[in-house]
């Protein structure tokens, strides 16, 4: 995974490369707060508790309520808002489509009401997907996988490779900058041999991108090959006895972490579900 503490290098084609240096999933921000420094349990189930409050609001106060906290969980963060939002840059097509489908495969016959759903659910996806991005913003690859290790424990009864798929989890998370990165090394490399990526209706600029696929695809292989011959030179056998140099210990931060969780989950979900309010 990427740690962003310096701007990258400009040159190439500006208008793919900046969309594709837009994307922060799988990123993390380097700075010190004290989000940086919860525990990593309190984050993932922060953030599930969340997405799921997102889905109970019948009114627009819920969603201003979750959006009052997310921006109080960003400030905390010290990740500049300006990063956060250029993140949606990439998502705004799949937006569009989303509420282009809720419009007319939503029931209803009232013209307000159908709009009304459009609006909530681009709102919702919009709440959902930063705050997703400030969790794994502020949470290291290790930390992500030894908390959702630690979360999906009990699942260890009914035979569930829990480490296993942790880890799975976390190597997607950790690849995703590197694919892009190599992604705009490559088109990078093809511009200069006179490809065109920007000309033509979108059909075209389709076409145009499939030169990418083979040697991305050739790379990406690469990397899970040379990443399964580390694991096995370390002798990786899975999670079975392996100790942890840094244990998760909750502090008192934490406690209040989800204290705060709580009010929030209690106040959004009643408040977003008064009939009286728009």
């Amino acid at each position: 995974m990427r740690v962003l503490t310096r701007k990258a290098k400009a040159g190439g084609n500006p208008v793919r490369s900046n969309m594709l240096r837009d994307i922060t999933l799988g990123q993390y921000y380097q700075t010190e707060s004290v989000i940086h420094k919860m525990d990593p349990r309190v984050k993932l189930g922060g953030t599930l508790l969340f997405i799921i409050s997102l889905f109970f609001f019948k009114n627009y106060a819920g969603y201003v309520i979750a959006a009052l906290f997310l921006g109080m969980v960003i400030r905390l963060s010290k990740v500049p808002f300006r990063f956060m939002v250029k993140g949606m840059k990439t998502i705004v097509m799949l937006m569009m489509i989303t509420v282009v489908f809720n419009l007319f495969l939503t029931q209803g016959t009232p013209l307000f009401t159908i709009w009304k759903l459009a609006i909530s659910m681009a709102i919702r996806l919009t709440l959902l997907i930063i705050g997703s991005s400030v969790m794994t913003l502020t949470t290291t690859p290790n930390n992500l996988t030894d908390g959702m290790e630690k979360m999906m424990g009990p699942l260890k009864i009914f035979k569930v490779p829990v480490h296993e798929v942790a880890m799975m989890m976390s190597i997607a998370l950790r690849f995703i900058p590197i694919l892009l990165e190599e992604t705009d090394k490559i088109m990078k490399a093809q511009i200069a041999r006179g490809a065109d990526f920007e000309s033509g209706n979108i059909f075209k600029r389709a076409k145009a991108m499939v030169p990418l696929l083979v040697p991305l695809f050739i790379s990406a292989f690469r990397r899970a090959n040379d990443l399964a011959m580390a694991m096995e030179a370390r002798c990786y056998r899975g999670g079975e006895g392996r100790t942890k140099m840094k244990p998760l210990i909750y502090h008192k931060r934490d406690y209040i972490a989800y204290g705060c969780i709580a009010a929030y989950m209690v106040i959004s979900i009643v408040v977003g579900r008064l009939p009286f309010l728009p």
